[in-house]
């Protein structure tokens, strides 16, 4: 039984690279909204080392270290390794490749981004290899990318900023797709990130910061769930951690729009055996429980369709055929409607 729960946010860019702040910075802001712990994902092409000295608990915070590495294209979420890759004109199979040769893993990350019309000329770093093999899974929800992507004039800008939280767009269409395309084969792992750099915007004369870190750590955060709680020591936290994210046991959610402690996805068969987020198993008749900590609309997702929808705190679903279920939540805002809010990782029956 899984009954510990942390969350963390994941692709966050520091000094080191294009980010605007320190990692002591970025870890005083995590204290500040809650969190538990940071990967830190810096690009492996502007900084000039893997900062492994700068891992550790600052106060409650667990920081860990990771790069994000491709440079036009192909850009790829590094956790669990040693060194950085001074190569940067690798093809998107050879960047799996050399991370898993150090013993890490790692996700696509923004896959099928679509770029800032304004200001950016809709330029997008997309993962274009979808042939590639050997990655953990894919970010599916990176809040930087969905936000900006809406924004095709500067009054665009300040409307999608003033409404940041509640027209935050969900995992595109496109995206999930995929994923859910992948998971029929095997077991894909899906996280979300804030892709958070706290700098500041340049347009002639105006210089604003859209997103500081204070709230981009609270934007699209992960929830992994542990047996029991969180080593003290260094070491042991990273593999824990780690260990959840490799396995799927995580969840996702847009935090600023409410705090999601407390959800739950599990599988409860018939013959007793349980299953939860991430574990694979033949098939076998039983019931699908989820739990939420508010009201929400429930959408039990198999094989990629829609099979059923509730609302309310807790939902109960029988399962009569094998296939790969998931779960999306939204939440509904006032003036809003629903919106999304909490994205599981899959139960395979197989």
């Amino acid at each position: 039984m899984f009954k510990e729960e942390y969350v963390g946010n994941l692709h966050v860019h520091t000094l080191y690279s294009d980010g605007g702040a320190t990692t002591q910075e970025i870890a005083g802001k995590a204290a500040e909204v809650g969190l538990d712990f940071i990967c830190l994902n810096d690009h492996a092409h502007m900084t000039d080392a893997l900062h492994l000295s700068d891992e550790g608990f600052y106060g409650k915070v667990l920081m860990m270290v990771g790069l994000e590495m491709g440079v036009r294209y192909h850009h790829y979420l590094a956790y669990d390794i040693r060194e950085r890759e001074g190569r940067h004109n690798l093809s998107a199979q050879e960047i799996i490749d050399t991370v898993h040769s150090q013993g890490g893993f790692g996700f696509l990350a923004h896959p099928f981004e679509k770029g800032m019309p304004f200001a950016e000329k809709s330029v997008a770093y997309t993962w274009n290899d979808l042939s590639v093999t050997g990655y953990s899974g894919l970010c599916i929800w990176n809040f930087t990318s969905r936000w900006k992507e809406r924004v095709k004039t500067i009054l665009h800008g300040f409307f999608f900023l003033a409404f940041k939280t509640r027209m935050l767009k969900g995992p595109s269409r496109e995206t999930l797709t995929f994923w859910d395309q992948q998971c029929q084969k095997r077991r894909v792992v899906a996280v979300g990130g804030s892709d958070a750099h706290g700098t500041a915007f340049k347009w002639g004369h105006l210089r604003l910061t859209p997103f500081t870190y204070d709230y981009l750590l609270h934007s699209i955060t992960i929830h992994v769930l542990l047996k029991n709680k969180l080593s003290k020591t260094l070491p042991e936290a990273k593999q824990e951690i780690y260990e959840a994210m490799r396995s799927g046991r995580l969840f996702i959610v847009h935090e600023n729009l409410s705090p999601a402690r407390g959800f739950r996805f599990d599988f409860a068969s018939s013959d007793g055996s349980d299953l939860y987020m991430g574990e694979e198993a033949s098939f076998r008749p039983g019931q699908f429980v989820v739990e939420l900590p508010a009201e929400g609309r429930i959408r039990l997702i198999k094989d990629g369709a829609l099979v059923e929808e509730r609302r309310g705190k807790e939902a109960i679903f029988s399962v009569t055929e094998k296939g790969v279920y998931r779960v999306e939540v939204y939440k509904h805002v006032f003036l809003f409607g629903w919106r999304p809010w909490i994205f599981s990782n899959p139960i395979y029956l197989r």
